[in-house]
């Protein structure tokens, strides 16, 4: 069963729309790496259609002119890319396709697929809040920048229940990013005040 992967930019403060401002001061190599590290883990794009037309719109060009990115360029344009999107695309990029039918089922029909080791998705905040709802994210990975961006989409929408996350890793950055690696993982127990108020400074 493949994994399901999400990545993103965020700020302290849960902001996942990238702003330029706030993002490129803190990439550094370690950034590129574990950028680079999320790809390796693919060989399937999850793309909503906004990030696709900013993917699209930027790494042919670069793979085209050859300079010292369009390695990495060349490895997104072999990669098979699946892009959610409500309205038909002329897609301009090679290996692009539009996913067929409800999202939901068509995730659903990667991950089982034996000939797909893994899906990314990067960035699209709104592909990432339907498979998280659905349960069918196996992996969130933040790189938390220090800064509050204090405008733009946030990851998390407004909901009834909490998703309850474990560790996977975590790791610091020189720049102050904080990268880490989250499961979804079950509700723990009931605990009240009673429970925990022994453990209350001074107690």
């Amino acid at each position: 069963m493949a994994k399901v992967i999400s990545s993103l930019f965020v700020s302290v403060d849960g902001v996942a729309e990238v702003d330029p401002e706030w993002h490129f001061p803190y990439f550094d190599e370690n950034m590129g790496r574990a950028v680079g590290e999320d790809f390796d883990a693919a060989d399937v794009l999850l793309l909503g259609r906004e990030t696709y037309d900013s993917f699209a719109g930027a790494w042919p060009v670069r793979e085209a002119e050859g300079g010292e990115d369009a390695p990495y360029a060349k490895q997104l344009g072999d990669t098979r890319k699946v892009v959610v999107s409500h309205q038909p695309l002329q897609f301009t990029w090679r290996n692009s396709e539009l996913v067929e039918g409800d999202l939901l089922d068509a995730v659903a029909a990667l991950k089982a697929d034996p000939d797909v080791r893994g899906i990314l998705i990067p960035g699209s905040i709104s592909v990432v809040r339907q498979l998280l709802a659905a349960g069918l994210i196996d992996e969130l990975r933040l790189m938390v920048h220090p800064v509050a961006a204090r405008k733009g989409r946030r990851l998390f929408d407004d909901g009834d229940a909490p998703y309850f996350l474990k560790v996977m890793s975590a790791e610091v950055f020189p720049t102050g990013v904080l990268r880490v690696i989250y499961a979804p993982t079950a509700p723990p127990a009931h605990v009240g005040y009673d429970d925990v108020k022994h453990q209350v400074p001074g107690a």
